[in-house]
């Protein structure tokens, strides 16, 4: 039986899911250890004017096309025009390739999950995580046990599912983040973390800079995979699109910068590099995590923490595809879960043995795992976040009222769609694939 179309019970329903699909490993894995390579203040100045003055813009532009259109990625760019649904595939496109290794490093938290109290008789935690993801056993079955999580959730539908997931899981995950900032801030030295958040040195700012706090900006806030364009096409009428927008970045933003400060001052508390890239969060944390009192509970909240944020923004992933799938080809919702299950399965299991069993199996110089991550971030992404802001700035005609209730902004907001941000997004491009 083919579903009705679902809706958000309420507004704070739809902000909530919103926030769990942007909140994830974009924030507490990616953010601080690009911010630690960055020079971490000056950073953080650049990537906060980005986030609330740019990258909200293509924000609005997804929750418009999606809550005026009423659909999902492929009818939603259909309905403009036949010949844009090759914008919705590519969405699709996008968000199979993301969970291909966005779901791998899922499976690796759940394993972390489950070993953390025994961190403390481990020396070498390097040699670990290498033994570990090199396993073709607990790659896959990791791997699968984190997709069959976010599947279930999908499958159960946008209310009884995803909405249940996020009301659950985003107020332990705040209550975990602020007991960690809580143990992180008591450590010796906490302070010369915060300073290394908090007080810029603008010698260290490069032009690349603002690049790449853009893509991280791009990245964290879920813009160019589809997942805020799906999302907004279930709010209802009156919910309003600039107070959805404003609270997903200012909350996103929040638990970014409480991550930074739950992770900095823990790193130089105990002598660790920040910019120790992406081995930050499975091998310098561990690592600390056993310097500290009661390091096996602080490193098992911790993981639970992390899986909390990948999960409700792996559901946000898969419910692209199989939202799409229920509108375009009538599916039942179920029928459409498990033939993502199936799609993104057969991608993420080469994925996982990537760094083991599939290590000499390359695409242009780079392993399964490292090219899905580079051409995502570095390709679709920004070319979806480029067609988002054609679609709404050209060919939508919403009417003035829809967003600002404000002539002047609407036409503001249709400059940064029309002229600003393809500039920004084709110099993104141009720039992460040399």
């Amino acid at each position: 039986m083919i579903e009705k179309r679902p809706a958000w019970s309420s507004q704070f329903a739809f902000i909530l899911a919103a926030i769990g699909s942007a909140v994830g490993l974009g924030n507490i894995w990616r953010f601080p250890y690009i911010m630690g390579k960055n020079g971490g203040a000056v950073f953080l100045f650049v990537y906060l004017l980005l986030i609330f003055f740019i990258c909200s813009i293509p924000l609005l532009a997804e929750l418009v096309h999606g809550k005026y259109t009423q659909k999902s990625v492929l009818d939603a760019f259909g309905q403009v025009n036949s010949k844009l649904k090759i914008f919705g595939w590519f969405d699709i496109a996008t968000s199979v390739m993301i969970s291909s290794f966005y779901f791998v490093v899922g499976g690796w938290i759940i394993f972390y999950i489950l070993k953390s109290f025994s961190f403390s008789g481990i020396t070498d935690f390097g040699g670990y995580f290498n033994n570990f993801v090199a396993s073709p056993i607990y790659s896959v079955v990791f791997t699968i046990a984190f997709l069959f999580a976010c599947i279930f959730f999908v499958y159960r539908g946008v209310n009884k599912g995803i909405e249940v997931a996020n009301k659950i899981m985003m107020p332990l995950f705040g209550v975990l983040l602020i007991v960690l900032v809580c143990v992180s801030l008591s450590l010796p030295n906490a302070s010369v973390g915060l300073e290394f958040m908090f007080k810029p040195d603008f010698s260290k700012f490069t032009p690349s800079m603002i690049l790449e706090a853009l893509g991280q900006a791009l990245f964290t806030l879920s813009i160019g995979m589809g997942a805020i364009l799906t999302y907004g096409s279930y709010l209802k009428k009156d919910d309003s699109i600039l107070k959805s927008a404003y609270s997903i970045i200012i909350a996103d933003t929040i638990f970014a910068i409480l991550a930074g400060i739950m992770i900095f001052p823990a790193v130089f508390s105990f002598g660790m590099e920040p910019n120790s890239g992406a081995g930050l969060v499975f091998i310098t944390l561990p690592k600390i995590f056993t310097q500290m009192p009661f390091g096996n509970l602080v490193s098992f909240g911790f993981f639970v923490l992390l899986f909390f944020a990948a999960l409700t923004s792996g559901i946000s992933i898969v419910e692209v595809t199989v939202s799409a799938f229920i509108d375009t080809y009538k599916m039942s919702r179920h029928k459409a879960a498990i033939i993502m299950f199936l799609m993104v399965a057969l991608l993420a299991i080469p994925v996982s043995l990537s760094f083991g069993l599939l290590s000499s199996a390359t695409i242009f110089g780079k392993t399964l795992f490292d090219f899905f991550d580079y051409i995502t971030a570095n390709l679709f992404m920004p070319l979806n976040s480029l067609a988002i802001c054609f679609v709404v700035g050209w060919l939508l005609k919403v009417a003035n009222d829809y967003v600002f209730k404000n002539r002047f902004m609407h036409e503001l907001f249709l400059f940064m769609c029309r002229f600003v941000l393809p500039i920004l997004f084709v110099l993104l491009i141009v720039t992460g694939l040399r």
